[in-house]
């Protein structure tokens, strides 16, 4: 059922029959599940009155995932398979999918089945229903470590805290999209994509199904922490300018305390006579306005740098071969 924070009523109601669903899979190193993968989409998603589209795009994997996808997608013609040149990382692995398939609705999932396919029936009923947007929720991630989960809450809150256009928390890539959204961000040009903050952006009618997240099937996920961290922090810039912002206020009160320390120093000699400063106060306050120089200008060094990556203008991917696209 939908969770309580569905967005305002959706439209009339519309009809599959005759609709295309695309299914984008990024992939980087999948060949351990790709066979489970391919049974339970066949038994779930097969199984819909849909014309069915699985677009799966290798992110240069270094294992037999391609090759396995060329043997399926010779006898399966609903496979199509993208393989860029190089790993261009998840987001713009996501972004070439998103761009290749041509479905009615598209449906971004993961290849770990991590995002259950059986859900997808929901979605749809839901698309039905007039939602432009159906994202999944996770209600449960009993699967992930206790520091991951709380990394995690720490971050939707710290987005959402922050960004003029927070996203539903405990929420990923897992969702159906209409044709209409795919249209709308394929018109973003950004080449440093936050794609959960793309989907909260671009709006529409949107509506939460919560599920619980099994755990990975096979393999290890390849985002640890320190590549986490390194997407939150893209995340937080994509969307807001705050941390910016913030320096002047840091700035002013760094004044304001300084001007009060000047003025009871003077009053003190006054009063008092003249007293000789300690090095070791001396010390912490150079150390400190230091420290706060130094996290100002990597701020600003975070935003100067997503700047350069964008003036630079290179492609978001590039792509070696496409696979059953002829067909």
């Amino acid at each position: 059922m939908p969770t309580k924070a569905a967005t305002p009523a959706p439209r009339a109601q519309r009809s599959s029959r005759g609709k295309r669903l695309s299914l984008v899979i990024p992939m980087h190193d999948e060949a351990p599940v790709l066979a489970a993968l391919f049974e339970r989409l066949d038994a779930t998603v097969g199984k819909l009155k849909l014309a069915l589209e699985i677009v799966c795009v290798d992110d240069g994997s270094r294992d037999d995932t391609l090759d396995l996808l060329r043997q399926r997608a010779r006898t399966d013609k609903r496979i199509r398979a993208i393989s860029l040149s190089r790993n261009f990382g998840k987001e713009a692995a996501l972004t070439a999918g998103l761009e290749a398939a041509c479905g009615d609705m598209v449906v971004p999932l993961d290849a770990d089945l991590q995002d259950p396919p059986e859900l997808i029936a929901e979605f749809v009923r839901l698309w039905e229903q007039g939602y432009d947007v159906v994202y999944g929720v996770r209600s449960d991630r009993s699967s992930d470590t206790p520091l991951k989960r709380t990394t995690a809450n720490l971050f939707y809150r710290v987005f959402n805290g922050v960004s003029d256009f927070p996203i539903p928390a405990s929420t990923g890539d897992f969702r159906l999209m209409d044709r209409c959204v795919i249209e709308a961000l394929r018109q973003l040009p950004e080449r440093n994509r936050f794609m959960k903050g793309l989907f909260a952006w671009v709006g529409f009618k949107q509506v939460g199904v919560p599920y619980v997240r099994p755990a990975r099937l096979a393999g290890e996920t390849a985002w640890g922490y320190r590549k986490l961290f390194r997407f939150a922090v893209d995340g937080v810039t994509a969307f807001t300018t705050l941390p910016l912002r913030v320096w002047t206020l840091v700035g002013i009160g760094a004044a304001v305390v300084a001007l009060l320390t000047a003025i009871g120093l003077i009053v003190r000699v006054l009063i008092v006579g003249r007293d000789v400063p300690g090095y070791a106060s001396l010390m912490v306050v150079v150390l400190f306005a230091f420290a706060l120089q130094m996290i100002a200008l990597g701020v600003m060094g975070e935003y100067i740098g997503r700047m350069y990556q964008e003036v630079k203008g290179r492609p978001t991917y590039l792509v070696k071969d496409r696979i059953g696209f002829d067909a």
